[in-house]
């Protein structure tokens, strides 16, 4: 090492002891951004780099031995992935000079004794490295190959390779980014994914064997500690290994080094924040990774007082407020059983919470006791349904609060022997906690121990939160990202909580335009779009029976606006009953999984993803899926829906989805569905891009027999369909003003071989308007028959194909041309809708009245006759058309 004793003004880099790759990458970086400066490594720490940088790398580092240092000398200090004082030796010496400049870079949260620098540059990101990435980035500083290699192993291993909870996605762009410089992956490869050596399957062994675990707070914990004569460098590398291989909530391992004493810890879960435990013992690092170096105690005292540390700073982080189901659903002392029963099978619920109304009084629902299914069972039994429930309820019952933890909860709900456990704010009931919650809650504890996963749909979870305000920003335009913030802010306004549902959402995750914005709120939709419509200028059209409104802008402009509902139906295929709920029952009542993401908009959550069902999960494994098994018992046209989106999103319908399809077939439950919201399903399906394969796998489901029995979809007509797509394919390139009803043309080829009977009998059933049953019946043979024509007789004259043609709609032309198996015949129908269609006269009356004919109806037959002879291509100028007029009358 060179002496520095004789520089002034020295500026030092250093981070803490026992540096790992992080570490070493950002002492690497902040000398590029402090030219002339030392890195110093804060002990006799060299042994650290690992033989990778010994022998390759280490030119790299302007690098200098401490104890060549004059401390006085030093005027800056550069502190990298630390802030913590304890953690830089000797070095911390130099924090009481006032004449000393610090800056500091770090990853790792906020504490109460960092030190504070004159300039700090603290986020938190997988690794510090990411932080100084951006920086040299952004400042345009060169970086070499092997430097970019060194500053990607960091990353590399402070995320785990990018699969630890502390990843962010900076840690992504910072890696693409060096990986652009030329960073070299098969070294990272190789250093970060090395075969652990015998001596090291030794130690990985002892761990195992000396390991204690502690269940604290619901929390599997577990402590290990060893003994070594030498140091073993790659010890945390050995403490991830255990946290994979023992499938553990977190690890604390502790080593006895040579005369000192390490403790490495490693945590898969918030709840267990390894960095504040630590930092307990004079460690630190963040909540998924920390280390502890520690003199003069022995490894039992360590022990002891880690194990103290764990008890007393980690709480069960299961509260009732997250466990709990809100609103919790009651009922009046006073309303009979059967009353009662029917609300138990409307909510599919076990047991009922009990109220009394109290006059005068404040608590104008007082909690009185609860009823089971079995005790109103048992009274229907006995002819009892007209009895009041709170002749039978249970009066005697536990209740928790909002902060009740798992602990206490499970206490009451096994020594009360209580079906439902009620949670009370301020005297108020503000939800409820079920036996099945708990077992659910118990149940994935025990799983998640043995590496399992339960069914999301068939156990009730707490919703899937992250927060995307960076992805929206990238996705969606100023305009939207302005009206959803707008919505947040006059929803806090209204004391609400407002969200963005559905469809918008879903396709925000599969890449696709979507402008249509349907808002949820909790509370009263129609009074949030009064006053939302009033602060933008736009009007409203409210439906007060559904809790809805619709908020048209100035320019047009509309959104959706619903009060969080549940819905209930009656009986099979019903119209469902409308009552208000929360956010997650709102989207409980919703067709399928994909459709039930939510992103809140209020300020202080704004850009929050909300998922109850995995509907990210089924987003990314393609597949439709219900949301509990009586969905298309209770509403049938879910049916149709499953298909069209399958079809649309290039998805599959879910195995036990396509059973219950089958059952609901089988069932006949679409029978009772009028034929209007059959018709509305089997619209929006011709409204697809290639409806096609969705009319195929109706077929495949035996509901096209829906549509009418006669109907049959053989190879001919999935023919006629795919015409149809050409067709319109052809005519949507042409970009002519004429718009047109694509369904109507679908529908029409899916009709084409029903007579006129059928047809009216399929036009009654499916109550269509007057103007479509028109096209359908009439029109629709008025069609047929002129192709028929026109297959006998073109070629033709312009002007004959011309007179044929041009008295029928656009819908029913393109039909015709789909139908034709004739190409003289199609490209008759394409010159008339090309050219033909839109030539006009150029001449008028008045010409002809200069001729000297007096008006009468011998101007229609004049000018007719000149359209005729211009049709033929007789007439090219207007000039033309003037002599043709007094040539016709002379």
């Amino acid at each position: 090492m060179k002496n520095h004793s004789d520089k002034t003004n020295l500026t030092v880099i250093t981070t803490h002891i026992n540096a790992d790759f992080d570490a070493m990458a950002s002492m690497l970086a902040a000398q590029k951004l402090y030219p002339g400066s030392l890195v110093v490594f804060p002990g006799s720490q060299e042994k650290n780099l690992r033989n990778f940088f010994i022998e390759s790398m280490v030119y790299l580092f302007n690098m200098a031995d401490m104890k060549d240092i004059d401390f006085s000398k030093i005027r800056r200090m550069i502190l990298v992935d630390t802030r913590q004082p304890h953690r830089i030796g000797k070095l911390a010496s130099l924090l009481k000079r006032r004449d000393l400049e610090v800056h500091t870079y770090d990853h790792h949260p906020s504490a109460p004794n960092d030190i504070k620098g004159n300039y700090n540059v603290s986020r938190l990101t997988g690794a510090t490295i990411t932080i100084l990435t951006e920086i040299l980035s952004q400042k345009g500083i060169d970086i070499s190959p092997e430097e970019a290699t060194i500053m990607c192993l960091g990353i590399y291993e402070d995320t785990g390779c990018f699969t630890f909870p502390s990843t962010t996605e900076d840690d992504f762009r910072a890696a693409a980014f060096l990986l652009s410089k030329g960073a070299n992956l098969n070294i990272v490869s190789n250093l970060i994914s090395r075969e652990i050596s015998p001596e090291q399957v030794s130690l990985l062994n002892d761990m195992i064997q000396a390991a204690n675990r502690y269940n604290i707070a619901d929390m599997e914990i577990s402590v290990t500690s060893i003994t070594t004569e030498h140091y073993v460098p790659d010890f945390a590398f050995l403490v991830h290994k255990l946290v994979k291989m023992e499938n553990l909530d977190a690890i604390f391992a502790i080593a006895r080094m040579e005369d000192k004493i390490y403790v490495v810890a490693r945590s898969r879960s918030s709840e267990v924040d390894v960095g504040t435990i630590l930092g307990h013992l004079g460690g630190g690092g963040h909540t998924y990774a920390a280390a502890a170096t520690i003199k003069g105690k022995t490894l039992a005292q360590i022990e002891h007082e880690l194990v103290e540390t764990l008890y007393a700073s980690i709480k069960s982080r299961r509260l009732a407020r997250d466990l709990m189901s809100s609103p919790a659903i009651t009922v009046a002392g006073d309303i009979s059983c059967k009353s009662a029963s029917e609300l138990l099978n409307r909510y599919n619920i076990n047991a009922l919470l009990v109220t009394k109304n109290q006059e005068g009084s404040q608590k104008k629902n007082q909690l009185v006791g609860f009823i089971t299914r079995q005790v109103i069972e048992k009274a229907l039994y006995h002819q009892l349904g007209h009895v009041a429930v709170q002749e039978y309820m249970t009066t005697e019952l536990a209740m928790v609060g909002l902060d009740s933890d798992l602990t206490e909860i499970q206490e009451k709900i096994i020594e009360h022997k209580q079906r439902l456990l009620p949670v009370i704010d301020q005297d108020h009931i503000v939800g409820v906690i079920t036996r099945t919650d708990l077992l659910n809650v118990l149940v994935r504890q025990t799983q998640h121990k043995m590496g399992n996963a339960l069914d999301p749909l068939s156990e009730a979870v707490p919703a899937r939160t992250r927060n995307i305000v960076r992805f929206m920003k990238e996705r969606l335009t100023k305009r939207l990202l302005k009206i959803l913030d707008t919505i947040g802010k006059v929803a806090d306004q209204t004391n609400y909580n407002a969200y963005v549902v559905g469809g918008f959402v879903r396709d925000l995750f599969l890449y696709r335009a979507n402008e249509d914005i349907d808002i949820v709120i909790e509370g009263d939709g129609i009074a949030f779009a009064k006053a939302y419509a009033k602060m933008v200028g736009g009007r409203i059209h409210a439906y007060a029976k559904f809790g809805t409104a619709v908020i048209i802008f100035p320019d047009g402009f509309k959104i959706d606006v619903a009060s969080a509902r549940m819905e209930y139906y009656k009986f099979p295929a019903a119209l469902p009953v409308v009552e208000m709920s929360s956010i997650k029952l709102d989207l409980f009542r919703r067709d399928f999984t994909i459709n039930t993401l939510a992103i809140q908009l209020n300020p202080k959550r704004f850009g929050t993803l909300i998922d109850f069902f995995s509907a990210q999960i089924d987003i990314k494994e393609k597949t439709i899926r219900v949301l509990h098994n009586l969905s298309f018992v209770e509403d049938p046209t879910r049916v149709f829906r499953a298909i069209r989106f399958e079809q649309r999103f290039g998805f599959s319908i879910g195995k036990l989805t396509s059973g219950l399809i089958e059952n609901a077939v089988k069932m006949d439950f679409f029978k009772r569905l009028s034929g209007r919201r059959v018709f509305a399903e089997l619209r929006q399906i011709l409204e697809e891009e290639n409806p096609t394969l969705a009319l195929v796998r109706l077929n495949d489901y035996e509901l096209i027999s829906v549509i009418h029995p006669t109907i049959i979809l053989n190879k001919e007509l999935i023919a006629l369909f795919n015409s149809v797509k050409k067709v319109l394919a052809w005519y949507d390139l042409l970009f002519l003003e004429d718009s047109y009803m694509k369904w109507t043309v679908y529908f029409l080829m899916l009709i084409c071989n029903c007579g006129k009977k059928t047809t009216d009998e399929i036009c009654t059933r499916f109550e269509l308007a007057p103007r479509y049953r028109k096209i359908f019946t009439r029109e629709r043979f008025d069609a047929d028959n002129c192709l028929a024509w026109l297959e006998r007789n073109v070629p033709i004259k312009n002007s004959k194909l011309y007179d044929k043609l041009f008295n029928f709609k656009i819908e029913l032309i393109l039909y015709m041309m789909a139908v034709s198996k004739q190409e003289t015949v199609k490209k008759a129908i394409s010159q008339f809708i090309t050219g033909l269609k839109n030539i006009k006269v150029a001449v008028s009356g008045k010409d002809i009245k200069k001729v000297g004919l007096e008006p009468g109806p011998i101007y229609r037959q004049i000018l007719q006759a000149v359209l005729k002879a211009k049709l033929n291509g007789e007439l090219k100028t207007r000039k033309d058309e003037l002599i043709f007029i007094r040539n016709y009358v002379s």
